[in-house]
């Protein structure tokens, strides 16, 4: 057996309290669970706990007493998010979308359970246009791109979020009440795709799909995006269709097989 003194007994320990966490997410866990589980010295947990809470990998709930990932590992995860690639295969659709549409395309991945990061973007060629800032994060509640990767998440991650989560209004159309969002994501998944008009940012209209990695799960969403009075009825309708199609073939290079056609 190896010993405590041994310094890589003590990086796996530390490795396997992280990977215990994130394998039980979005569900939190308390140090004598996580002692439990790994078969450590309650003592030992509880310091490993806090070391990664200061570094901020981890978030100590001071009312319920668990712990949860924190903002650190979106730092690991989109660094193995680059070395998948997934911008690298999403570009040459996003370029299809905007030569099709003139609008701009839009990357979004799910970082944690309450949110989501846009990482890439091709800018329309209009003059009055749409952009964004690539790594910033934004609730699952507001927005197409939001909604399209909350309105997929297996359902009692969708209630968890309902129950828990503050919807808290980023604009004056942002959904923030719990039954309206819920009427909205039964829609959404019906129709295979989210839109808003000026739920995240004033005066935009978007509208977006999700992507699915090979095991089914939500890996995030596209959407294209332009100002509010460029998408009316018919257009969005339009753009939809376009933007589903194209979720569905990332998809598809993700290694995801649909259990059935898409609404």
């Amino acid at each position: 057996m190896t010993t405590h003194g041994d310094p890589k007994s003590g990086l796996l320990r530390a490795l396997g309290v992280i990977n215990l966490i994130a394998a039980r997410a979005p569900e939190t866990l308390g140090v004598s669970t996580v002692a439990r589980e790994l078969d450590l010295p309650k003592a030992v947990a509880h310091r490993i706990l806090k070391e990664f809470t200061a570094a901020g990998y981890l978030v100590f709930d001071e009312r319920t007493k668990q712990y949860r990932l924190g903002p650190a590992v979106l730092t690991l995860g989109l660094a193995a998010l680059r070395e998948l690639d997934v911008p690298k295969i999403a570009r040459p659709h996003l370029d299809r979308l905007v030569a099709a549409t003139g609008e701009t395309a839009t990357l979004s991945v799910r970082s944690d359970t309450t949110s989501r990061v846009y990482v890439d973007q091709v800018l329309s060629p209009h003059e009055i246009r749409m952009s964004i800032s690539l790594g910033t994060t934004h609730p699952l509640h507001a927005g197409s791109s939001s909604k399209a990767i909350l309105a997929h998440l297996p359902e009692a991650e969708i209630e968890e979020y309902l129950a828990h989560a503050a919807l808290d209004p980023v604009t004056a159309h942002t959904i923030t009440s719990v039954d309206e969002l819920r009427v909205e994501l039964a829609q959404v998944r019906a129709q295979g795709y989210a839109v808003s008009l000026g739920e995240r940012q004033a005066g935009a209209g978007s509208v977006a799909a999700p992507i699915h990695r090979a095991d089914g799960d939500v890996f995030g969403s596209i959407s294209l995006c332009g100002p509010r009075d460029r998408f009316v009825a018919e257009v969005r309708d339009s753009h939809a269709r376009l933007v589903v199609k194209t979720a569905a073939e990332i998809s598809a290079e993700l290694g995801h097989t649909p259990q059935e056609a898409t609404p």
